[in-house]
């Protein structure tokens, strides 16, 4: 009877098995199991596994699967604990496919357990069209929902993983996407650790992320994915990660090819290798047999990676017996049920943001005979979807729902108006449209616009069909002639409600100069136009705030490549925005009494305040209530203030709530030019509200945020970054 080996040995810890196993492979066979996809060793019983999965707001690029709000819709609930509730489903979703394909002999790309998600890149430049996939521009909101999505991803179970996890794209990337094969991205000591790397830090010490994605980008020099100062200094040796490092997709050759820091393919591999980046996306790696020879790296280096990536799958429970791994009776009918799918649309419900509201909304169904719905995105079906999607098995526009909403009392106009971008479609005319257009505003009580953007035209450089600036915007304006087709629609003098489907900010100063409703509906996932639907009719009442800032042009924006923080984002912009970051409407009015908080404190202590929220108003509805710390006497140039809680309330009207925060020493620290955290002494004041504590917020919401100051007494300390 022959002995069960070490790695098959289940009482056995993961890093053992996985080095057991290791040390029964040939240099051959390890380097293989360093690609993306790594072909089975039948001789020691390892099946093939593609290590590229999707997963960004549900299972993506697999088949069917539940469609969520993309991720920066996500991101305008400003709930973590919705966001684990997404995730949790993704991760059921994903296992019931896993394994259905397993059954089946699938071991294709995007079939794995191994998800590439969150994205968790700061949003500096409302430019750059990766950045729908992110949470939004403020460190704070991108950590909390990313350590949220990342636990929700992995389960609870203390032994075994749902699934992988991975926190990308580190670091310091978010743009220009032509360039990224070859950019470099200069960032200070203090903005990276102010801004750049605090969500990654906590989504690997928090959250106990599975994996980390290198960024295709140089950061100060060094290419992110065979960077030492990132890779090993920081991320392994100063936060002390565990997991296994994933290059992006090809980016060990841009090493050679694009940033010229090496001169061979084999030399790009060990500058990877050697430095922690355990999987190449691509297939460069083969080189590392050569570098071998050549002596440019270790078989004990090339080791250290394999074995990372055996515990990962070891966590997933593919070298068990199934009976002894959680997840793997989850049942394939999870997938895309009628419970996940009707929770994606309240998710969507959760993610609008009324921006502008001057009576029209929600409309009254007893009122209207007829309805016009004209727009690009209004029957739409890549609006709803974003990027990096899955296939939804139900479809539901903006028109759909409308249309469902509506029922048969009220008659509906429908036209599409212009393209999304082109001057002209097929062999018509340019503006072959808007006569239809017109027609169905002059014939209808009111309005509703379905413009903006898609995936098509703001996306990751490569992946997109645009005929703009490889994914990047060159400017935050509608596109094509959808502007011309708003004002000449507007100047019907029918009542009309703007929606705009982007998953960026668009620069729409003139319609909130004659737009009497504008909403922002991100790209609301697979039955994404109940939700706006529901909206728009009022049956419920919206709580999703912006989580990147609005701006009135580009021309307020610092130049793409520049990664300082100076004037970027709410944290550091100069001028006014037309819609801040933390800005949105409700059905209802909340009320916030002043805020209690100790006069003074000690350094290093806690500070616990709270206030009490009422709905002042005749809705039901939920409140994202925001506080934001401004350290009034630092002795560094710091954000004007930050957010430093959320907290989600629903309330009935007249009634009331206390909502406490607690505020940690570290959230009170500064971060000095060195890049060390360090809490000073001196005035501190705190903002709660609905809102950022802004002129222009009070402006648009009609109530100035609560104040209240404190004193942190004692001496300077530095602490644990």
């Amino acid at each position: 009877m022959s002995k069960t080996p070490a790695y098959l040995d289940e009482k056995l810890s993961f890093e053992v098995r996985a080095k057991d196993l290791v040390s029964k492979m040939t240099l051959e066979e390890k380097v293989t199991q360093m690609l993306h996809k790594s072909p089975a060793i039948p001789r020691l019983d390892v099946p093939a596994y593609n290590w590229w999965s999707e997963a960004l707001h549900g299972v993506a690029r697999a088949g069917t699967a539940t469609v969520f709000p993309q991720a920066i819709g996500m991101a305008a609930t400003f709930d973590e604990n919705l966001i684990y509730k997404i995730a949790d489903i993704i991760s059921t979703e994903g296992r019931a496919k896993y394994h259905e394909s397993v059954k089946k002999g699938d071991r294709d790309i995007y079939k794995g357990l191994t998800f590439w998600s969150p994205n968790i890149n700061i949003f500096r430049d409302p430019r750059w069209g990766r950045g729908h996939e992110t949470y939004g521009e403020d460190p704070y909101l991108t950590g909390r929902l990313g350590v949220a999505f990342v636990k929700g991803i992995q389960g609870k179970d203390k032994k075994y993983l749902k699934a992988a996890a991975c926190a990308k794209h580190y670091a310091i990337h978010s743009g220009p996407e032509s360039e990224r094969h070859q950019f470099n991205a200069v960032a200070t000591q203090k903005d990276m650790r102010e801004t750049y790397l605090p969500a990654f830090k906590e989504l690997v010490q928090e959250a106990g992320v599975e994996a980390v994605m290198g960024a295709y980008n140089r950061t100060n020099g060094e290419p992110c994915c065979g960077s030492r100062t990132l890779l090993q200094d920081i991320l392994r040796n100063e936060w002390g990660f565990e997991g296994h490092v994933t290059s992006d997709c090809w980016a060990i050759k841009d090493f050679h090819e694009g940033h010229m820091v090496t001169k061979t393919a084999p030399e790009s591999c060990a500058l990877a290798v050697n430095n922690g980046c355990d999987t190449n996306c691509g297939n460069l790696y083969g080189n590392l047999l050569i570098a071998h020879r050549e002596g440019l790296v270790k078989e004990e280096t090339i080791d250290r990676s394999l074995v990372r990536l055996f515990v990962t799958r070891m966590k997933l429970g593919m070298f068990d017996k199934p009976e002894e791994v959680p997840y793997t009776d989850t049942p394939y009918d999870v997938v895309s049920c009628e419970k996940h799918s009707d929770f994606s649309v309240e998710v969507a419900k959760k993610s609008i943001v009324l921006l502008k509201n001057e009576g029209l909304l929600p409309l009254d169904k007893s009122k209207l005979k007829t309805i016009g719905v004209i727009g690009p995105n209004a029957d739409s079906r890549t609006a709803l979807e974003g990027n990096y999607f899955g296939t939804s098995d139900r479809h539901v526009t903006v028109l759909d729902g409308i249309r469902a909403e509506a029922g048969k009392d009220i008659r509906l106009f429908y036209s599409e108006g212009c393209h999304l971008y082109k001057q002209k479609v097929g062999l018509s005319e340019p503006r072959g449209s808007f006569a239809e257009a017109l027609s169905v505003a002059e014939s209808s009580d009111v309005v509703v616009m379905c413009l903006g953007l898609d995936a098509t035209i703001e996306g990751e450089e490569g992946d997109t069909s645009n005929e703009f600036a490889s994914g990047d915007k060159v400017d935050l304006n509608l596109p094509g002639l959808q502007q011309e087709l708003l004002e000449q629609i507007v100047a019907v003098g029918k009542p009309v409600v703007l929606v705009l489907l982007s998953g960026s900010a668009l620069a729409v100063k003139w319609a909130d100069e004659h737009v009497p409703a504008i909403v922002q509906a991100w790209y609301p996932g697979g039955r994404g136009g109940e939700a706006v639907a529901s909206l728009l009719f009022g049956d419920y009442s919206p709580s999703g705030r912006l989580p990147v800032t609005f701006y009135a042009s580009t021309e307020e924006l610092p130049d793409f490549h520049d990664y300082a923080m100076k004037n970027r984002t709410y944290r550091y912009m100069a001028v006014e925005a037309l819609y801040p970051f933390g800005y949105g409407l409700s059905y209802t009015k909340f009320e916030y009494s002043p805020i209690k908080v100790d006069g003074s404190i000690k350094a290093g202590d806690s500070v616990n305040c709270s206030a009490t929220v009422k709905n002042a108003g005749k809705r039901a509805s939920e409140e994202t209530v925001q506080l934001y710390l401004k350290d009034v006497d630092a002795s560094v140039e710091v954000p004007k203030w930050s957010l430093r809680g959320v907290k989600k309330v629903n309330l009935k009207p007249g009634e009331q709530i206390e909502v406490q925060f607690s505020l940690t020493p570290r959230q009170l620290a500064l971060i000095d030019n060195d890049g060390k955290a360090v809490l000073e002494p001196g005035s501190f004041d705190i903002y709660i509200g609905g809102s950022q504590p802004d002129a222009r917020s009070e402006e648009l919401t009609g109530a100035k945020v609560q104040k209240a100051r404190f004193e942190v007494t004692g001496n300077r300390m530095q602490l644990q970054y």
